[in-house]
């Protein structure tokens, strides 16, 4: 959906990953020259790569290194285990967390069990979750006592590895206490516990990810922050490196999930940021839906900020806590890519493994943004740590909004894309199923047409067609192709309609609309007063305008002032205009043969002078908005495959008593997604949904537009 130019890409690191054209290389915020011949669609991003790039110049005045400090992804070894090879002559070498070395004098509901290689001889366990892994190494063991777990012990006996099932609370002899042999335990698996009490959390979307089976070889840990309903947030370590173009998404190892409030969910795919920066966004299988995600910031951090940093990892006392560790970090040096943070409230908090990932959140409103990224940090202070540095770096994440929506359009299903105008410029977006947008200047992404007077757009199927009129009164066309995450070759700059190798030539042209027709655009303009019709075919080519009124036979109409288009079942081509304060409505079938001009108050009842009109298709249906008495009232009728009409409907009720401006609309299964602008200044959405019920108006996010917004245009595509 929103997407950008294709442009070349350039080498970025060593690691493979390619960069989007201009973007600096790390330590170098201004712009550098394309090179190289990759080609890749980079949706969103590359119209806002000057703005970018600006936020980095401005912002990257400290020039001194930030700290190399130990990586904070939580590893699952063992907190202390050499120390406890020291003193009591067992290995303990990874675990999920929920299996620990205990005090045997400390109570009941211990896991116990003898050897006669531990010093001393008696070694106890705690299992404080419903399930618990540990990876040990202990010799000689002869008898093993559970708890009220299913547990299951792995020993190895003459080169032989078996399974034991464990008696609760009784003991079951092993090695040489069943049969001749020393027996080495090697693991202990428990299952069948009760549930824990859950943590507190009073920053819900901030969560963790658990990459590969939590404490077995290869698995790893960090925190992670919801930043939309099917996307999270968190540091590259945490996952081998991703190769290819930057954008090109990776499959997760086995068993990754994300918890995220009371949900924990299957990891779908990943893609990692370029190597200067430890970041990671991540698909998950389903969406979370009753957590709100924290956005990521569009300013920079300062020297002196203060931060709060939220995180899973270990604390001084645990390895791994069920609740998140929060405190106040202060912002020390700020690079192009990354910044440094030490401890302020309080002034000995640590940030260790399991901590990379954790958020560096500003206060903004009633909730937060993200600033930054945790990625490695000193140990002191960590629970089994010797490390006796302090603080953390921090992956910047402000400049990176570009990325994080992208990523975002990529995801399965229907997206919305949505035009609306500021003064004379255009900017679009994709509405998420969330509600919210990231508009960018179509003309930055597509060139210039010199403003833009009027606008319609299209889906079809994953790609977004736009056809406007720009400030030469021609009128123009791109096409968006469906964003991917791999590299693709597309259309990506305003071509001509009104040239005389594409639709031809119209003069005085004011308004047009746009609707697609199995893989065809169909494209109706009004031009001196009269409407106009022409076809942009699947390959490219134009089926020139022609004159629906006298040449289509649908009959003359004086002064159109409004065009609305719809595509119904049958490639039925479905036209409204506004002419003299009434709106008309006619029909194309698939054959091309035009039916005449209908005046619609005859069939949906009579209202004020009509200024403007929208349409959406709906199966064989025809749903239909009009604006009224200079913007005073708006109206919905539908126009039944049947060639009934229901009577028009005032729209007072369902987003209240406003002034109209211009109405755009579009169909996705059965519901009619519809916004409309309005004189001051604002962009509502709302949705009548299936059973004939409307949502409640929802603003549009209009940030990044300035000017006045008193044209809005919205169609569907899908991304399969």
């Amino acid at each position: 959906m929103a997407t950008a130019n294709v442009r070349d890409v350039q080498p970025a690191d060593s690691g493979g990953r390619w960069r989007l054209p201009g973007m600096p290389f790390y330590g170098e915020p201004s712009v550098r020259g394309i090179k190289g011949n990759r080609r890749l669609v980079w949706p969103l991003a590359v119209s806002v790569v000057a703005s970018v790039i600006a936020g980095w110049s401005a912002s990257s005045s400290a020039t001194a290194a930030v700290p190399t400090l130990p990586s904070a992804v939580e590893d699952y070894s063992y907190p202390g285990a050499a120390q406890i090879l020291a003193n009591q002559n067992i290995t303990l070498k990874s675990g999920d967390g929920n299996i620990v070395l205990a005090d045997c004098a400390s109570g009941s509901g211990l896991v116990q069990l003898y050897s006669r290689a531990a010093t001393p001889s008696e070694v106890c366990f705690k299992i404080t979750g419903p399930t618990g892994y540990l990876a040990l190494e202990i010799p000689q063991v002869y008898n093993i006592k559970g708890d009220d777990h299913a547990i299951k012990a792995t020993l190895s006996t003459a080169g032989t590895v078996s399974s034991v099932d464990i008696n609760k609370n009784a003991w079951t002899p092993v090695g040489e206490g069943s049969a001749p042999g020393d027996a080495t335990l090697l693991e202990l698996n428990a299952t069948g516990g009760t549930a824990a009490p859950a943590g507190t959390n009073p920053t819900p979307a901030v969560g963790t990810l658990a990459v590969g089976q939590p404490g077995h070889p290869g698995s790893l840990a960090c925190t992670a922050t919801l930043v939309a309903p099917q996307w999270v947030l968190s540091a590259a370590s945490c996952f081998p490196p991703a190769t290819g173009p930057l954008g090109t998404m990776a499959p997760v190892p086995a068993a990754t999930t994300a918890t995220i409030g009371s949900h924990t969910v299957a990891v779908a795919e990943y893609d990692t940021y370029a190597s200067d920066r430890d970041l990671v966004m991540v698909r998950l299988a389903q969406p979370v839906t009753d957590v709100t995600p924290i956005p990521v910031s569009g300013t920079a951090p300062a020297a002196g900020e203060n931060l709060q940093v939220v995180g899973f990892g270990r604390t001084k006392t645990e390895w791994r806590p069920s609740s998140p560790h929060s405190a106040t970090f202060t912002v020390g040096t700020v690079n192009a890519t990354d910044l440094a943070v030490t401890p302020s409230t309080p002034a000995d908090a640590v940030l260790c493994q399991g901590d990379a990932g954790a958020p560096a959140l500003r206060a903004k409103g009633n909730g937060f943004e993200i600033v930054a990224v945790t990625g490695h940090s000193g140990q002191s202070g960590c629970l089994g740590a010797t490390d006796t540095a302090t603080g953390a770096t921090e992956s910047r994440t402000d400049d990176l909004g570009a990325w994080v929506t992208f990523l975002r359009t990529t995801e399965p299903g229907w997206k919305t894309p949505v035009l609306v105008n500021g003064d004379s410029s255009l900017y679009r977006s994709v509405r998420f199923g969330d509600g919210s947008t990231a508009f960018t200047n179509v003309e930055t992404s597509y060139g210039s047409i010199g403003g833009v007077r009027a606008f319609a757009t299209a889906g079809i199927n994953g790609d977004t067609h736009i056809v406007a009129l720009g400030g030469d009164g021609h009128l123009h066309h791109v096409f968006v192709p469906q964003p991917t995450t791999a590299p693709v070759q597309a259309a990506s700059r305003f071509g001509d309609v009104n040239d005389a190798g594409a639709a031809g030539p119209l003069t005085n042209i004011t308004q047009v609309a746009t609707v697609s027709i199995g893989l065809d655009l169909h494209v109706v303009a009004v031009a001196n007063g009269r409407v106009y019709h022409a076809i942009r075919h699947a390959d490219g080519t134009w089926t020139k305008f022609g004159d629906v009124e006298s040449g289509g036979g649908a009959g003359n109409l004086a002064a159109i002032t409004s065009v609305a288009v719809a595509s119904t079942s049958g490639g039925q081509l479905q036209v409204a205009v506004v002419a003299n304060g009434k709106v008309y409505h006619t029909i194309r079938a698939a054959s091309g043969v035009w039916g005449t001009w209908g005046d619609v108050a005859q069939a949906a009842g009579a209202t004020g002078p009509v200024n403007s009109v929208a349409m959406a298709g709906s199966g064989g249906d025809a749903q239909m908005v009009i604006i009224t008495d200079n913007g005073a009232h708006q109206y919905h009728t539908i126009r039944y495959a049947s060639g009934s009409w229901a009577a028009f409907g005032d729209l007072a009720g369902v987003w209240g008593q406003l002034n109209a401006k211009s109405a755009g609309g579009t169909v996705i299964n059965g519901e009619l997604q519809l916004s409309v602008a309005t004189s001051d200044n604002r962009v509502l959405n709302v949705v009548r949904h299936a059973d004939r019920t409307w949502s409640a108006a929802a603003p549009v996010d209009l940030t990044g537009i300035s000017g006045s917004h008193d044209k809005v245009a919205v169609t569907a595509t899908y991304n399969g």
